[in-house]
């Protein structure tokens, strides 16, 4: 199959393992969903730090499930990345120890206190659901199949954050502002999370016309705008001055773009961010922390322990 065919062909869960993809589709998709794959790992060893700083026991266990749970959305994706033929998941996780795996800004930034927990739970979790639920049409089937899934898992950890933030909000003064003051230090990461505006973004365009993609950056930013600016203050929290929020002439919200620090959001997207580097060295000593368990799989599975025996 040639691009154009593609490009003539694309629509929800159009293209599978067996369809005869060109080059270009296969590598952009592997692109796409490894990306996706980085950022679920990243997240979750973020979120991890959480379980430390909760407040209670069982908020201890949410958070545990919850770390659970995006650690098998990134083994899910590596398998539908699998699919495209281009890399294998050890190739991939390999390339994100070493540092030259790419994923999502706001995992990036180190988290150091409780009242960090519903800026990524809700609403960086609720900004992933925004996008996840466009990809259940994307074009490529395996990875359409597995936001089934995500998607199912996300929406528990978004209403998991909310129960963070509803609770943070109904506490003291002293609390209230804390929490205040965390959502303003992480409002402008939160909307830099969709990426790129479309005018200075490499792939949009190509994503979209090959199917993998079927709303634009921009697009799924004013989304999570007029659904969370809202949310955010129905909880009390207040809407920073800066980045300045406006209405259209349709009644919707958008962000003046120019108010956002696009140098520091490119300086991340090439793993060069200070940030990035103690998250990466955090994921790579972990790697390696554990390698003795998948020798000890990989000997497992080779040996004749790992072939059933008939009873006598």
């Amino acid at each position: 199959m040639d691009i154009e065919t593609v490009k003539e062909r694309a629509g929800p869960r159009q293209f599978g393992p067996s369809d005869d993809m060109p080059e270009e589709y296969r590598r952009a998709a592997t692109r796409m969903i490894q990306f996706h794959a980085n950022s679920e790992v990243m997240g979750g060893y973020l979120d991890k730090e959480f379980t430390r700083h909760a407040p209670s026991l069982d908020r201890k266990l949410a958070n545990t499930a919850k770390v659970q749970d995006e650690i098998g959305h990134a083994q899910l994706l590596y398998r539908a990345a699998e699919t495209l033929g281009v890399k294998t998941r050890e190739e991939m996780l390999d390339e994100l120890q070493n540092g030259e795996g790419k994923f999502l800004n706001c995992f990036h930034y180190p988290v150091d206190s409780w009242y960090e927990a519903p800026m990524i739970d809700f609403f960086v979790d609720g900004g992933a659901m925004r996008r996840q639920a466009t990809l259940k049409s994307t074009s490529w089937t395996p990875y359409a199949h597995a936001m089934d899934k995500v998607c199912f898992e996300e929406g528990f950890h978004v209403k998991h954050g909310e129960s963070i933030l509803r609770e943070l909000m109904r506490g003291s003064k002293a609390t209230r502002e804390r929490t205040q003051e965390t959502f303003e230090e992480w409002w402008p990461r939160i909307l830099q999370f969709f990426g790129p505006t479309n005018d200075e973004s490499t792939h949009n365009d190509f994503a979209q016309e090959v199917g993998l993609k079927t709303t634009s950056n921009d697009e799924l930013r004013n989304s999570f705008l007029n659904m969370y600016v809202p949310k955010a203050e129905k909880y009390g929290l207040e809407i920073p001055e800066y980045p300045r929020i406006f209405e259209r002439d349709d009644g919707t919200m958008a962000v003046r773009e120019e108010d956002l620090d696009w140098d520091e959001f490119w300086t991340i997207a090439k793993n060069d961010y200070e940030g990035s580097h103690e998250q990466i060295g955090s994921r790579a000593r972990r790697q390696e922390a554990v390698a003795w368990v998948r020798e000890s799989l990989d000997s497992w599975e080779g040996s004749a322990a790992g072939t059933p025996q008939a009873a006598d």
